[in-house]
């Protein structure tokens, strides 16, 4: 899909809706030179009690320390651009879809010191299907170890979801692609399991889940949290640690967390497949629990599922 030809029509910007064509930005912006912006990626899903935003004041507190880290102040509250998403999602009719809060420095700053810069914010939707391929979800998706490592600790904040932080994560997809393969991932400086190009990664073996730990050097993503505290309610012992390579390819199961990937299995890593080349018990189970909870079936103990409380017929009228 282009971004022109989403369908979609308005996009919030610093607290007004503006149509989708007229949000620009100057090509003197600072974030066009330095990549000085951050950003978000939640999904709304169509649930048995209206459209809800999965775990959406989540995501929006870790887009304001991500924009705390690069010193940017949000110049709206967490309250106003929570209810902003919704408005967005009610007036471009999109009841199921992506979502990508954006925090940037626009006009101003000539150099590195970008404090003279305005700072912006953003609001934006479109329709997004399964990111990794309409089958990834059910047949799982070929991975390779990157030739390309993710930044050391103390170099870029891996723990802030910057966009110059995507710079690595394009050389990967790139290079993924350009090789056959679906996806990428990459190892950190010390050589062990960092995360996929947008994506966190576990393993499973023996029964056990394994994920990287927050080391520096990874995201501290928001599906893999989901998928640590179901592990934790189901009973699945999960451990985070240091995960080596060569545990993608003696792992019974590998698969992606994220807001776009979902759960998707990994069948294979470096053409090696994982298990029996299918998705894995464990990774199904977690997969449909996943599923289930972001579509509104079942309970939602953590209140992860925040309601867009789309007007009734009668009310849009």
């Amino acid at each position: 899909m282009s971004v022109l030809d989403t369908g979609m029509r308005w996009i919030w910007r610093n607290g007004t809706f503006v149509r989708w064509e007229d949000a620009n930005v100057h090509v003197m912006s600072h974030v066009v030179h330095y990549g000085s912006s951050v950003f978000e990626g939640m999904r709304s899903y169509e649930t048995p009690r209206g459209p809800a935003i999965f775990r959406l004041r989540d995501h929006l507190k870790r887009l304001v320390d991500s924009a705390r880290i690069y010193r940017m102040c949000v110049p709206y509250p967490r309250d106003e651009l929570a209810e902003g998403c919704r408005e967005l999602l009610r007036r471009n009719g999109l009841r199921e879809g992506y979502l990508r809060p954006l925090v940037m420095r626009g006009v101003g700053a000539l150099g590195l010191n970008p404090t003279s810069s305005a700072i912006e914010t953003f609001l934006i939707c479109w329709p997004w299907g399964r990111y990794l391929g309409a089958d990834a979800l059910e047949r799982g998706v070929d991975a390779c170890v990157s030739s390309w490592f993710r930044p050391a600790p103390n170099t870029f904040p891996a723990l802030a979801k910057a966009g110059g932080n995507y710079l690595n994560s394009q050389l990967m997809k790139l290079e993924a692609v350009a090789d056959g393969y679906d996806e990428g991932i990459a190892v950190g400086p010390a050589g062990l399991v960092s995360e996929g190009s947008g994506q966190n990664v576990f393993l499973v073996r023996n029964g056990v889940v394994h994920t990287p730990a927050l080391d520096g050097t990874l995201l501290g993503g928001i599906t893999r949290d989901t998928v640590l505290q179901m592990c934790r309610d189901l009973g699945i012992e999960a451990l985070e640690g240091p995960v080596p390579r060569e545990m993608l390819y003696t792992a019974d199961e590998v698969f992606f967390t994220g807001t776009a990937a979902e759960i998707t299995p990994v069948r294979s890593v470096d053409r090696i497949p994982v298990g029996d080349g299918h998705p894995g018990p464990v990774t199904k189970r977690l997969q449909k629990v996943y599923l289930d909870l972001v579509h509104g079936h079942g309970d939602d103990p953590w209140g992860w599922l925040d309601p867009v409380l789309w007007p009734s017929a009668a009310e849009a009228v």
